[in-house]
């Protein structure tokens, strides 16, 4: 009990310390006009409040990530408390507000637009394959995983192909609403069961006499049934509740929507602390609940939608634990629509197709949802494996583009360094190892290759960082991000609303 509570409290410190020093190097401007107000066009820029924006920039990122993980993740026993923990303050919090910021000072550009920019336009390629795979991969799995759930509190009747279907028909009409309508609405229904349903499982876990392991000398090892080594796995299995790429398809959104630079902490920073929160509170609960061969088993007998199902009804009873259910169904619900809107505008942006009419809307849309819809007749476990990695490459590849920034302003760099070199060294182990890559086991050559493969990547990365640092002119947008936007644009490509001020 006392490394659960003592670990959610250490997540909230974060978020007033570390989280407070991030936000100061970053540099806010709290007057300076955001693109909601500049750019309105009353579809994907659309100015809502603290409140709206961060109830939905929680539900985007969350998905499963911060359940599914951490349920996978207590196979290793009470050392997953450390990587939530850490993964988040250092990590995951700090790669979300840097790129939800700098998106924010950038007309709300996606993270294949802001590499391009900052990394050099060939990057832009790369990131746009990753970015779209990822978030094909991410759309998909959330498919599966809520029809999974809801096929376990409905009638046999509602069978999971039925389930599929109604998922896809409300993705695509929410797909093409303006925002405020498809999530602004709605989203603070989901966000207030999935609290409710959240806080009730963390109170009884507490509270109902359950054995919940704590992080000793003695437990800080590998308790993985099947002897999966903890480096590089865990931090592919943990991703969405420590540090997710996803992450950086999302919060674009949210800077298009915000109004204040000052909102940037508590929305970007504070609600991936939130996501680590949930993540703690179901780790915990798994590892009170099943030991690890009872949890391995229930994993691989379908998916982690079982143990949800098991956790919810054992804590709360046939009743509430329906409802504590239906709190994570709309986790992954919520995101896979923000991952298919993503997708589209990502794409759109990328074949330059303005998103103006809504014959171009669904040109863009329906393609994409017929690719999802095969990839659900795939094995889940194959489609995750592929997910994590991909997820885990963007996060390097946001946290790259961040540091660049930060570099290029003469601001403290090392806070996105050290966690991008961290995870590119995971990264190309995990390839190197994986049948889904290199197939070349854990062994003490795949350390090595992986170890001169990062080194010989980040050489090549900072020699670039500083010729371009070297060839920047002082009045270079590169360096004054923080003038009014159409600053740099001409005449003609500033909008009304700019001109107007």
């Amino acid at each position: 009990m006392l490394t659960l509570l003592g670990g959610i409290a250490l997540l909230i410190l974060g978020y007033f310390t570390y989280g407070r020093y991030i936000e100061k190097n970053f540099s806010i401007d709290p007057e300076r006009t955001t693109p909601a107000e500049a750019l309105k066009d009353g579809y994907d820029f659309v100015p809502m409040s603290k409140s709206k924006n961060a109830i939905i920039e929680l539900l985007n990122i969350a998905g499963t990530g911060p359940i599914f993980g951490p349920i996978m993740g207590a196979l290793y026993g009470p050392v997953a408390y450390i990587w939530i923990i850490v993964g988040c303050i250092f990590g995951g919090a700090v790669h979300d507000y840097m790129v939800g910021m700098i998106s924010l000072r950038n007309d709300g550009a996606h993270l294949p637009e802001l590499a391009s920019k900052y990394l050099g336009k060939p990057v832009k390629h790369v990131v746009n394959i990753f970015a779209m795979l990822l978030l094909m991969l991410v759309a998909t799995v959330f498919v599966i995983s809520p029809a999974n759930l809801i096929a376990s509190i409905t009638p046999d009747w509602m069978t999971i192909g039925i389930i599929t279907f109604l998922i896809f028909a409300y993705y695509l009409i929410s797909t093409i609403l303006p925002i405020d309508k498809a999530m602004g609405k709605v989203y603070p229904w989901f966000g207030a069961i999935l609290i409710i349903s959240t806080i009730a499982i963390g109170i009884s876990l507490l509270t109902g006499g359950h054995n919940l392991p704590e992080l000793t000398m003695g437990t800080m090892q590998n308790f993985h049934p099947k002897g999966t080594p903890i480096f590089p796995a865990i931090f592919f299995t943990i991703s969405c509740g420590a540090i997710s790429g996803f992450h950086a398809t999302q919060a674009p959104m949210v800077s298009r929507t915000s109004t204040n630079e000052r909102e940037g902490r508590f929305l970007f920073y504070g609600m991936m602390i939130a996501e680590g929160v949930i993540a703690m509170i179901w780790a915990g609960a798994s590892m009170a609940l099943f030991d690890g061969q009872t949890l391995s088993q229930m994993i691989d007998a379908g998916t982690p939608s079982a143990v949800v199902n098991q956790v919810s009804t054992m804590l709360l009873g046939n009743v509430f634990g329906t409802v504590a259910i239906i709190g994570v169904i709309v986790l992954p619900i919520s995101s896979g629509l923000s991952a298919f809107r993503s997708l589209r505008t990502i794409l759109a942006d990328y074949m330059n197709i303005k998103q103006d009419s809504m014959k171009k809307i669904l040109m863009m849309t329906i393609p994409l949802f017929v690719i999802s819809f095969f990839l659900t007749k795939v094995d889940f476990n194959l489609i995750w494996r592929y997910f994590n990695w991909a997820n885990q490459v963007t996060a390097v590849i946001a946290l790259l583009m961040s540091t660049r920034y930060l570099y290029l302003k003469n601001k403290n760099y090392l806070v996105t360094l050290l966690p991008a070199t961290f995870m590119l060294y995971a990264c190309v182990v995990y390839i190197l190892s994986e049948p889904i890559g290199f197939r070349m086991g854990l062994q003490t050559a795949t350390y090595l290759v992986g170890l001169v493969a990062t080194v010989a990547i980040m050489a090549l990365y900072w020699t670039t960082g500083v010729k371009q640092k070297a060839a920047l002119d002082p009045e270079a947008e590169l360096l004054n991000d923080h003038l009014p936007i159409g600053t740099f644009a001409s005449a003609e490509a500033v909008p009304a609303a700019v001109i107007a001020e």
